[in-house]
C-alpha cells in the first residue's frame, strides 16, 4: 500500500530535524573544542606581575647592595643579563593575556 502525503511529509519533518540536532551538535562541539585548545588564561597576570617585578628587584638589589650580597659580586655583569631577562620575559607572557 502506498504512503499517504502525510505520513512521507512528517518522515521529511523528522529528518530534517535529526539533521538540524546533529549539525547543532557538531558546532557545540566544534565551539568546545576551540575553547579547550586555546586554555584559559587566568594564570597569565599572576606570572608576569611577579616575574616582571622580580627583574626590577634583582636590578635595584644590584645597584644598591651588589657588593654586600655573596653571590652576586661573583656574577658581576650578567647581573644586568638576569634583571633585564626577567622583565623581558614578564613581557613575553604579557603577550599570552586575553
Amino acid at each position: 500500500m502506498p504512503e499517504s502525503k502525510v505520513r512521507k511529509q512528517a518522515a521529511e519533518k523528522t529528518a530534517a530535524k535529526k539533521k538540524a540536532q546533529t549539525e547543532k551538535k557538531r558546532s557545540d562541539n566544534k565551539a568546545k573544542k576551540a575553547r579547550l585548545a586555546a586554555g584559559t588564561r587566568d594564570w597569565v597576570p599572576w606570572v608576569f606581575i611577579p616575574v616582571g617585578l622580580l627583574g626590577v628587584l634583582w636590578l635595584l638589589v644590584f645597584y644598591i647592595a651588589g657588593n654586600r650580597v655573596p653571590g652576586m659580586q661573583d656574577l658581576r655583569n650578567w647581573n644586568y643579563l638576569i634583571g633585564i631577562g626577567l622583565i623581558a620575559t614578564s613581557f613575553g607572557i604579557a603577550t599570552l593575556w586575553k
